[in-house]
């Protein structure tokens, strides 16, 4: 049996979700019209619009583009950190075991 291995999916940056967010918000396009012209799915074209138009009330609170991409730079910057504090504790008690 041969492996079929499933096609990759397209990575958009930001800056590409936030412009095709606005053709729906700003210049009336429907999503379907948006994902049709970009040649992107119908429910990534959704995802970005109801992230760039931020929470409402019905709705759990989801950072909007700029704020998930913030939001990913602080958690890697959170696990080095993390990295660097255990590296410090391990050298710590190494010296303090070397004065003894």
């Amino acid at each position: 049996m041969s492996k079929q291995t499933k096609p990759k999916r397209p990575k958009y940056n930001l800056e590409f979700k936030q412009d095709a967010a606005k053709l729906v918000i700003d210049k009336g396009y429907t999503h379907q019209q948006a994902a049709d012209s970009l040649g992107v799915s119908l429910s990534a074209i959704g995802r970005w619009v109801r992230a760039e138009r931020g929470p409402t009330i019905e709705t759990k609170s989801t950072p909007s583009l700029s704020g998930q991409s913030e939001l990913v730079r602080l958690r890697r910057e959170v696990e080095q950190l993390r990295m660097e504090r255990e590296i410090l504790k391990k050298a710590a008690v190494f010296f303090a075991n070397e004065v003894e």
